[in-house]
């Protein structure tokens, strides 16, 4: 007994030590995304900083939508994207082997006539089956593929790409007008060094959208799209630009992201490898141009904002949770050589370490951590004072690190400006400590379990569509 004893001991310290580094890296990255932020907001106040762009500054880019039974939404759209305000820009959709109506959509809506084009295959593909166009709409190119999955449709994009960046865009998601124009700006500045580079994504759920924009911006009923948007906003604002200021940020969403074409090819393209093509792209590029010895930089900006919808059932918030985490286990195993390794400076020493202590583990810790220590509380192996401890460290301090994180985005960019929204945020930031993220940790523990015992099954997430106006 007293050796039970000494272990669950030492258990329980660990999960505590594990909450409080866990904490400690929350609150740096809060406080250098803050510094981040407010910056950022100098700069857009001072002149049309990422308002207006002149055509002869402008680098082309080439909007990839990978597309597989979105008949619903597809030409919505794409309409949408032809109207982004951005001086030179195509819009590539590549349909991947849809077994919906999808193409036939397309082809309808865009009159689109088919024609033969020579298909360059900088990166290996699956077969290309045919090109559609209308001249009347010259930057308008519709790819028909056999059925490979959303990397390999990305890559049938790249080859296709008459652009030397491309942006990956979701067919389910709206683009804000200036969203490119805010993104592009800050390669255009510094073209030689950012490789890639990503801006905020939001939570569509209760707008209500026409031909493809957003018409009424409004928080969503449902309890379950209110925790996920206060969880978006913590993970982009300051998780994902604080680490971004130390060259370490290791995921740009592929919802929306711009990727310089050469790096791209140079690195192969994205993957297929893993459920999550988008993280392994980031690390790809880090660890290739580091091993070149070539001055590079993965790059976030915390404004342009695409709108996307999130699950709203918890089935298949469940099945999307286990894929991300899925695919974060996938992306870190296959680039294991880079933890801990100095020769990769801050991504080696930092942030590939907290990704698989804290990221990839923690949720397991976390998990194990509810469960015994509250038996030992109740079985008096440990005291009141300790399990308090315990509590403010998993739960109170991350009510601090919620409604921080939407503090800080109401008083910089107020996308929900009604004072009720921003109150019923604030009430979400404090609630979702208390089940939301505990059931978040447990799907995600599930993906380990799962990953452990060799369980490949890949868990597809149906989505319910827009709240569609007619044009």
């Amino acid at each position: 007994m007293n050796i039970l004893s000494i272990i669950v001991n030492w258990f329980n310290y660990i999960v505590l030590a594990y909450f409080g580094v866990a904490n400690l890296v929350y609150l740096f990255l809060l406080i250098v995304a803050s510094i981040v932020v407010i910056r950022h907001m100098r700069r857009l106040k001072y002149g049309r900083y990422q308002e207006e762009l002149h055509s002869s500054i402008a680098l082309p880019v080439t909007m990839i939508i990978a597309t597989y039974n979105e008949e619903q939404n597809i030409a919505d759209t794409v309409k949408a994207l032809l109207r982004l305000d951005y001086p030179d820009f195509e819009v590539l959709v590549v349909d991947d082997g849809s077994e919906d109506n999808t193409l036939t959509r397309l082809i309808e809506v865009f009159a689109l006539e088919r024609i033969d084009l020579v298909y360059r295959s900088l990166v290996p593909t699956k077969a290309v089956k045919a090109f559609y166009v209308n001249p009347s709409i010259p930057n308008l190119t519709i790819v028909a593929k056999e059925h490979g999955g959303k990397a390999d449709s990305l890559n049938v994009g790249a080859n296709v790409s008459r652009s030397p960046y491309i942006c990956s865009v979701d067919a389910d998601s709206i683009l804000e007008e200036k969203a490119i124009t805010r993104l592009m700006r800050t390669v255009i500045e510094d073209p030689d060094t950012i490789m890639a580079t990503g801006g905020i994504v939001k939570i569509l759920n209760g707008c209500v959208v026409r031909g493809g924009r957003i018409e009424e911006l409004k928080l969503p009923t449902d309890s379950l799209s209110r925790f996920q948007i206060v969880e978006y906003i913590r993970s982009f604002l300051f998780g994902r630009a604080g680490w971004s200021a130390i060259n370490a940020l290791l995921i740009i969403s592929g919802t929306f992201s711009v990727i310089n074409k050469r790096a791209l090819t140079a690195i192969g393209g994205y993957t297929t490898r893993t459920v999550t093509e988008d993280m392994d792209l980031i690390l790809s590029l880090h660890r290739y141009f580091i091993e070149a010895g070539k001055r590079y930089k993965i790059h976030f900006v915390p404004d342009p904002v695409c709108w996307t919808e999130a699950p709203q059932t918890f089935k298949m918030l469940a099945r999307q949770r286990r894929r991300w985490h899925l695919g974060l286990m996938q992306s870190l195993l296959c680039h294991k050589k880079m933890l801990f390794n100095p020769k990769y400076s801050t991504v080696g020493l930092f942030a590939m370490p907290y990704q698989f202590i804290i990221e990839l583990f923690g949720p397991v810790v976390e998990i194990a951590g509810y469960v015994i220590v509250t038996l030992c509380f109740f079985l008096g192996l440990v005291d009141s004072r300790f399990f308090v401890l315990f509590l403010t460290m998993a739960i109170l301090i991350g009510v601090l690190l919620s409604t921080g994180a939407i503090l800080l985005e109401e008083m910089t960019y107020m996308r929900y400006p009604k004072i009720k929204d921003f109150l019923i945020l604030l009430l979400y930031g404090v609630l979702e400590n208390f089940g939301y993220r505990q059931i978040n940790s447990f799907w995600r523990t599930q993906a380990v379990i799962k990953k452990l015992f060799g369980s490949k099954k890949w868990e597809r997430v149906e989505k319910h569509g827009y709240r569609w106006k007619k044009n």
